[in-house]
């Protein structure tokens, strides 16, 4: 679905490339976690995804990048966003309307949605979401959360057959964290989506993401399941990716000889390993 080949961007007024000799392909329907340190270069390779880059963001654009075999700088930026539905991470920078149906209307009339569609469209991306009892409030009304909610469902209303999120859930709760990401990975599962979400949770994204990858100045150092990565916690700490103290404890113990189980992801699985660890 998305395939960069030795992509790397310099932004115009900056002195160096943000991202270097990138390749990596992305499979139809994966769910894939962007991770780093801050500045590292997540962002931008979401910007190559939907096609911010280089259309709105100009500079030295080297390699190629394409969505479903569409060049993204042969690809006219509305037709990229026909495929490509983005939430970025400032959500009320995004809202364009006031009321929450509303929200979700605007952009199937502006891409002429079949007016016979849209109600339906509707009814489905407020129900994806499990916000229909939002239908009628004001946006300035809603919380961090909801708001979220609603930018995904603007997006999803679409039908797109790439959602790019950056920081979804940066100002959000935990619980609210998990609920945003509990919609996605079914939504995704419902209707064979592909999902790039950039997020410092590491431990978040372990749970939900297929693919998880780990950008560090520019260049991408690993690209692999969640618990392959996890595996270098150590390496991943130096980059400045904190993983989830109970990866860092069982994989320390692994080391010493002590565990030689499978990577550890949360606090339940570390609880029922060291129980056998103990035994």
């Amino acid at each position: 679905m998305i395939e960069f080949k030795e992509f790397s961007f310099r932004y115009r007024e900056g002195a160096e490339p943000v991202v270097k000799d990138i390749s990596l392909a992305i499979p139809d329907g994966c769910f894939v976690g962007i991770t780093g340190a801050a500045g590292s270069g997540k962002s931008t390779l979401t910007y190559a995804i939907n096609g911010i880059i280089p259309h709105c963001y100009p500079g030295d654009f080297y390699g190629a990048v394409s969505v479903e075999s569409c060049d993204t700088v042969e690809t006219s930026l509305t037709d990229l966003s026909r495929m490509v539905g983005s939430v970025c991470q400032d959500i009320d920078s995004q809202m364009v309307s006031t009321v929450v149906e509303d929200e979700i209307l605007y952009g199937l009339e502006n891409f002429a949605v079949p007016r016979d569609e849209i109600p339906a469209r509707v009814d489905e991306a407020l129900a994806s979401m499990g916000i229909e009892d939002l239908r009628d409030r004001t946006i300035d009304s809603l919380s961090g959360g909801q708001k979220q909610k609603v930018a995904v469902a603007s997006v999803i209303a679409l039908h797109p057959k790439v959602l790019v999120l950056d920081e979804p859930t940066a100002e959000l709760d935990p619980a609210s964290s998990v609920a945003v990401f509990d919609l996605l990975a079914r939504y995704a599962r419902e209707h064979g989506t592909t999902v790039v979400v950039v997020e410092q949770k590491i431990a978040l994204l372990s749970d939900y993401a297929d693919l998880l990858v780990i950008v560090d100045n520019g260049r991408i150092r690993f690209a692999d399941t969640p618990d392959a990565v996890l595996a270098h916690s150590d390496e991943l700490l130096a980059l400045g990716v904190n993983c989830p103290r109970a990866t860092t404890l069982m994989n320390a113990l692994g080391k010493q000889g002590l565990y030689a189980g499978p990577t550890v992801r949360n606090v339940a699985q570390a609880a029922s390993a060291l129980q056998e660890v103990l035994a």
